[in-house]
């Protein structure tokens, strides 16, 4: 029986997921139920604002913060299922949780942090992907874009590094599918990211189009590891990544996203995946300045291979180009494909879309239970004998650096190695030489950095005469430095070997904070590991 157009219409309609908008304005809100009720898309991906979309980094759009923003996605969730003609497939971002986009909801360690576990305490990023899978379902969200099976091989690496799980490819793989199976256990999709693997770049493909040099069996060794133990698990989609790797690809500078060769060739046919592609976002500038006219950029990410198309920005033009260009039966393989994920999370049978409340109670537990196995101890020449010997000396200072003297590592310890407290908290209230003075007279310092940014831009944002601070420092007293913060850090700070005692800690949540204290009251073990090669000055 052939199709009708109106019902091929509809059924590419299915392979558009929008953006939006948590924080946006009814006029824009109008518009999206305008999209959702005359071409019946599939499904929608949220952000937090306009301003805070990938693609802005750069610019200097402030995001404003909201602190309604969860009530407002179960809001607007509600609103745009009741106006689609099929339900919505609901994406968004957390790979360390709806904090990822939403304000006051339960965080998760970043992906390099859970890296750090021993690989026999691989039940604790089960229990990340399952509680977030459980704050997802709280907000009527069915499919979370994560997480990264990159394997983080370049430390140059400016967007993903925090975001991979290191960069030992089994143990990526490893936590990458225990990760899956935690979301997929209380019925939440996830996703591999970004294949053919993003780990060794030196751009950020949202601003620009990084280029892999390897070879198919280089990148078959190692790169697409994940991603082919991915696949012999189900995984239930895999996004592309906008990178070219010109050895898959004739010899072309061809973002996989827009790559037969990649997607259909080497993903369908080679590695035999027959489950959801999706395109990363179209927004993202490697990919989107490429074709004038609207619609040609969502039809050749279709012809390559992809079934959804993230973040389309030109809904009905590509529709159209679609209709025009795509078989029939390759239209009927995405459709079934993307039916398939919503049949998996009921939302073709069910007429509630939330359930449940978000747990920051289990949230607090699991994170300390985290922080316990990944503290990763990185020099130790001290010990706990000589902080407390220096401070029965009165020999003992302390010094944090981007947090006030207030936070929880240092109350932790108060109780038993009270001493002199000193902080620098930003360049107006603090003055580097002051502190520099004050400490003058004390031989060891314990330091607490709790690094200002994740991403590696000018520093991770630590200012210059804090590394000068930090580096005389090192060179003339006995320093402790406790690090609360991307590892990648590390170098950043000259003469950082010369450190008596030195340990990461990854995040600063309090639960970390207090756990870092509590290992230097009881001269407690470090069980974490180094999830990547650093080279310490």
């Amino acid at each position: 029986m052939k199709m009708t157009a109106e019902a091929l219409k509809q059924k590419v309609g299915q392979f558009f997921f929008p953006a939006v908008f948590i924080n946006d304005t009814e006029e824009n809100i109008q518009e999206t139920e305008r999209l959702i009720k005359e071409h019946n898309i599939g499904g929608l991906t949220f952000f937090h604002s306009r301003a805070s979309a990938a693609t802005n980094y750069e610019s200097k759009k402030k995001v404003v913060f909201n602190d309604d923003s969860y009530e407002k996605i179960k809001a607007l969730i509600v609103r745009y299922q009741k106006c689609a003609p099929t339900p919505l497939l609901i994406s968004i971002d957390a790979e360390w949780g709806l904090a990822m986009r939403i304000e006051k909801t339960p965080q998760y360690p970043y992906a390099i942090t859970l890296g750090a576990l021993p690989e026999n305490k691989s039940d604790l990023v089960y229990e990340v992907g399952r509680q977030i899978g459980l704050d997802l379902k709280a907000a009527g969200i069915h499919y979370n874009l994560s997480p990264l099976a990159d394997i983080n091989n370049n430390p140059n690496n400016p967007v993903i590094g925090y975001r991979s799980f290191g960069e030992n490819k089994e143990k990526v793989a490893h936590f990458a599918l225990e990760y899956l199976r935690g979301m997929s256990d209380v019925g939440i999709l996830g996703c591999l990211k970004h294949f053919p693997g993003h780990g060794n770049t030196n751009v950020d493909s949202h601003l620009g189009l990084p280029v892999l040099k390897e070879s198919l069996e280089e990148l078959l060794e190692n790169e697409l590891y994940p991603f082919i133990k991915g696949i012999e698990n189900n995984v239930d989609s895999i996004m592309i990544g906008h990178l070219a790797v010109p050895s898959l690809n004739e010899g072309k500078d061809t973002s996989a996203t827009l790559s037969k060769p990649i997607i259909e060739t080497l993903l369908r046919d080679r590695l035999g995946y027959d489950g959801l592609v999706i395109s990363d976002a179209l927004n993202m500038h490697s990919v989107s300045k490429l074709y004038e006219t609207k619609g040609e950029l969502e039809w050749e990410a279709f012809n390559a291979g992809n079934d959804v198309l993230c973040f389309a920005e030109n809904v009905p033009e590509g529709i159209q180009e679609i209709l025009k260009k795509a078989s029939p039966e390759r239209i009927e393989e995405s459709y079934n494909r993307i039916l398939k994920c919503k049949e998996k999370v009921g939302i073709l049978s069910e007429k509630e879309f939330a359930h449940g409340e978000l747990d920051f109670e289990k949230a607090a537990v699991l994170n300390t239970k985290i922080a316990a196995n990944c503290l990763t101890k990185i020099i130790d020449t001290s010990n706990t004998e000589q902080i407390f010997e220096a401070k029965k000396n009165n020999q003992l200072a302390k010094l944090s650096l981007y947090k006030n003297t207030e936070n929880a590592f240092f109350k932790t310890i108060n109780s038993k190695l009270a001493s002199p407290e000193f902080a620098f908290e930003n360049s107006e209230d603090s003055n580097t030489a002051a502190i520099k003075k004050e400490l003058e007279g004390f031989e060891t310092i314990l330091i607490s950095l709790f690094v200002p940014k994740a991403k590696p831009m000018n520093n991770f944002e630590i200012n210059d005469e804090v590394i000068v601070l930090l580096s005389d420092l090192l060179q003339t007293k006995k320093c402790i430095l406790y690090v609360f913060g991307n590892p990648y850090v590390l170098p950043v700070v000259p003469n950082l070997s010369k450190a008596s005692g030195l340990v990461q800690a990854y995040q600063d949540f309090e639960e970390f904070q207090k756990i870092a204290g509590l290992q230097i009251l009881e001269n407690g073990a470090c069980n974490g590991t180094l999830p990547v090669n650093i080279d310490i000055q």
